[in-house]
């Protein structure tokens, strides 16, 4: 375990847990690194005490008001207390606006192309301006994501974040367009999507939060939208350092074959990859508080032959700094040994094991529900089956309560279900949307 820590920024420490055993001529290297972040989300982006600098962290909250979201009226309510809510968690000192998102976006508070600083009178003026809220045209979801990065970069911050709140789909603008914004907003601020009622589409909302490195999730009831807005601003006020980096070198000969966040929810790093120099390449983990996330590395390396050994991979956790520089935060090794002990090359690693079981889970999960859709209900029973038979191995009690709300468990140990004749659209979407969340190995 390497630990390493800097003034002002969280201490982070990287362990990498694998079996480096491999058999003559075996080439597949796998190991679950687990970063942990601590002395930080004391501050929530305000200065440090005896400090001159500026607010270092910024949100925008983007509230949908097209005409859906006046069915029910209480949506519409829902949605203002909500971002009210979210207003009075926000830290003194944390540069804010708020955003009406239709057809087009509009700047709601402070409504002068910039960003308030959080206070007592600014609170209380961004609540007011909250009650002219009112619902009415159509859903464009690229133009308040593009609204929110032009109001971010006004502000002299490190920490840029967004929280975006969806009843529809975003029929007025093509995907296309959207998947361009999303482009263009990477990298530059992270965003936590909701998708409230059931008139949404999954994929939309998780595609906007996987794409800018925040969460995705169902408020399937507007009434509980304020509890969930509240906690969201406090992570967010939580997060100390942003723009962290995965930076991955492997020697000659061997090769990156993928980089999965596993923990706390399945995300696939691998094509997000940015070159750094001879063999290096950098894999954006977004920013941080006091916690912890689980990556899964796969390394293609050389052939070698008995006895033999060699450093497969080295990791590091960096932040880049304006001048081009890095601080290194944290680093770990991943190596292997070739050996013609077949226990030891034979040995599956439990916490690889573990995770490759939770994103295949994941992944069954995903391909049964579109079976389902799709009218292939053998390949549903199939698929949803085996998601049961992992979420009990594996002990994940909250993705098994959401299955058993699909499909009628026969017998979990084996995968044996029936598929539910109705399901309610806010299950099947919540288990959709919940499907990639993760469950730690059991130390």
């Amino acid at each position: 375990m390497a630990v390493f820590s800097k003034s002002n920024v969280p201490q982070f420490s990287v362990d990498v847990y694998q079996n480096e055993y491999l058999p003559e001529g075996g080439r597949e290297v796998n190991a679950i690194v687990t970063v942990t972040s601590t002395g930080g989300g004391t501050t929530g982006g305000r200065p440090l005490p005896g400090s001159t600098a500026s607010a270092s962290a910024a949100v925008v909250i983007m509230v949908d008001c097209s005409g859906s979201m006046e069915y029910p009226p209480t949506k519409m309510r829902n949605a203002r207390d909500a971002t009210a809510v979210a207003i009075d968690t926000l830290r003194d000192g944390v540069a804010f606006a708020v955003v009406a998102g239709t057809h087009q976006a509009r700047e709601v508070y402070p409504a002068d192309g910039g960003l308030a600083i959080a206070g007592p009178a600014t609170r209380a003026q961004a609540k007011l301006a909250l009650r002219k809220l009112t619902s009415g045209g159509g859903t464009a979801i690229g133009t308040w994501l593009r609204l929110a990065d032009r109001l971010l970069a006004t502000g002299d911050v490190a920490i840029r974040h967004g929280i975006l709140l969806t009843d529809g789909r975003n029929e007025h603008e093509s995907p296309e367009a959207l998947r361009d914004t999303l482009d263009a907003c990477a990298g530059r601020f992270t965003c936590d999507a909701r998708g409230v009622g059931t008139d949404w589409e999954v994929k939309e909302v998780t595609g906007i939060a996987s794409a800018l490195l925040g969460s995705a999730d169902i408020v399937a009831d507007p009434a509980g939208l304020a509890a969930d807005f509240q906690a969201l601003m406090e992570k967010a006020m939580g997060k100390e350092v942003a723009d962290v980096a995965l930076r991955l070198w492997t020697p000659q000969g061997a090769e990156i074959a993928f980089v999965k966040q596993v923990a706390p929810t399945v995300e696939d790093l691998t094509a997000r990859r940015t070159e750094v120099g001879p063999r290096a390449g950098d894999y954006p983990t977004g920013s941080w508080g006091d916690e912890s996330r689980d990556y899964h590395v796969s390394v293609r390396v050389p052939p070698a032959g008995i006895g033999q050994e060699m450093l497969a991979a080295r990791l590091s956790l960096v932040l880049p700094a304006p001048d081009g520089t890095s601080q290194v935060l944290g680093q770990g090794l991943v190596r292997a040994v070739w050996t013609d002990d077949m226990a030891a090359s034979t040995r599956i690693s439990p916490q690889v094991a573990h995770y490759t079981g939770q994103a295949e889970l994941a992944q069954v999960i995903q391909q049964g529900l579109e079976a389902r859709k799709a009218g292939d209900l053998d390949g549903a029973t199939a698929k949803l089956g085996r998601a049961v038979q992992l979420a009990n191995a594996s002990g994940n009690e909250d993705t098994a309560k959401l299955l058993a709300k699909v499909v009628d468990v026969v017998d979990a140990a084996s995968g044996t279900v029936r598929l539910k004749a109705r399901v309610a659209d806010a299950d099947e979407m919540t288990l959709e949307t919940r499907s990639t969340k993760t469950v730690r190995v059991k130390k």
